[in-house]
């Protein structure tokens, strides 16, 4: 939604709220996009983003599993002559 700054002066309210459930707020001047109205996000706190954090950790550690040893990762690539293949 475009509107211009005049009118939105007396539907701020109104605007306000639109924007906080979604709606896109254009503000313009003159007929050019001047302002967007957008929410504010809230930050998560350190408490909230370290469990997050561990969380995924333990996600990770889950989902991890034993594969074969890195001193054997290449030898599919060369033969038994050691060249290439």
């Amino acid at each position: 939604m475009q509107i211009s700054v005049t009118d939105a002066k007396g539907q701020l309210t109104e605007l306000v709220r639109r924007a906080e459930a979604g709606d896109e707020i254009i503000l313009t001047r003159h007929g050019h996009a001047a302002v967007r109205l957008v929410p504010i996000r809230s930050v998560p706190d350190r408490k909230h983003r370290r469990g997050l954090l561990q969380a995924v950790r333990a996600s990770g550690a889950a989902k991890a599993s034993a594969g074969p040893p890195a001193a054997r990762s290449q030898d599919f690539l060369y033969g038994d002559d050691g060249l290439p293949e």
